[in-house]
């Protein structure tokens, strides 16, 4: 009997090549995205609006799997972004649509799920969060408290679901070859009021975020992969990470958060003077 996942955020980066993935290790996949046009075809794939903000979106992609396969296996928790900007000039409708899709998608979508679950004694909910749930940098903080709380909720729902064989697991990519730093930047500069004391900050974290593209390893690819492994280990992680240099910035932004900020604003008072250079 083929086995049946739910990936949201599928109409790219990793959600695209989760949907992938899965497909050619032979399970049914349900891939959910407001762009529906965009997920990948196949024998096994079944493509599906969503918008994971709205409560009958959820509604329906949900049923509609439980109406055409009878259960779920698993549910991957992928859909998100970043909406950067200063914390003083970030609109509060910009904040509540980054929690919105962040993390209370995620958190519905679950409880659609969950009954199911129960009945089957067995399933899996995998939380795609990112290393951004533990170590932060400015322009981020709405993105980076999605993810926190995230992880939070997601051990408090392992707990509580685990009597019934069910896990919440988190997996946290770090740097990927992906269009999100793009994307991300230029929300921030939407969130920018006019003349904000902010500008610079904001061409700061861009050059940064620039510079950092040429040590990324991992690829949507990688962690698609890695969705998978966390989908079928026989005992399950609490946390997934793809490299250990992931897992080692996690380990040191909250063993020593003191170091970590010196690091870190070392690195960011370094990369000004080079831009002033310029």
């Amino acid at each position: 009997m083929k086995k049946v996942v739910a990936i949201t955020g599928a109409s790219n980066g990793m959600g695209e090549e989760a949907v992938k993935v899965f497909a050619a290790k032979g399970w049914i996949v349900y891939g959910g995205a407001r762009r529906v046009e965009k997920i990948p075809t196949g024998e096994l794939i079944h493509a599906l609006k969503l918008d994971v903000t709205d409560s009958e979106s959820n509604h329906a992609f949900i049923h509609t799997i439980l109406d055409e396969q009878g259960q779920i296996d698993v549910l991957i928790n992928n859909a998100g972004y970043g909406e950067y900007g200063p914390v003083e000039d970030i609109a509060m409708n910009n904040a509540r649509k980054q929690f919105e899709t962040n993390f209370f998608g995620a958190a519905e979508l679950t409880q659609l799920v969950l009954p199911t679950m129960r009945a089957q004694k067995s399933g899996r909910i995998i939380n795609i969060s990112s290393i951004g749930g533990d170590v932060y940098m400015p322009l981020g903080a709405y993105y980076h408290a999605t993810k926190a709380a995230l992880q939070q909720w997601s051990d408090s729902l392992d707990i509580e679901v685990a009597q019934f064989g069910i896990r919440s697991i988190v997996v946290q990519p770090g740097l990927t070859k992906s269009a999100w730093n793009q994307i991300t930047m230029e929300n921030a500069q939407k969130n920018l009021k006019p003349n904000s004391v902010y500008a610079g900050l904001v061409k700061n974290v861009a050059g940064m975020l620039n510079a950092s593209s040429s040590i990324k390893d991992a690829t949507s690819l990688d962690l698609a992969k890695l969705f998978y492994v966390a989908a079928t280990d026989a005992k399950p992680k609490r946390r997934y990470f793809n490299a250990f240099t992931d897992r080692a910035t996690v380990h040191v932004a909250r063993a020593n958060p003191r170091m970590f900020k010196k690091i870190f604003m070392g690195m960011m008072n370094h990369l000004g003077r080079r831009i002033e250079q310029k």
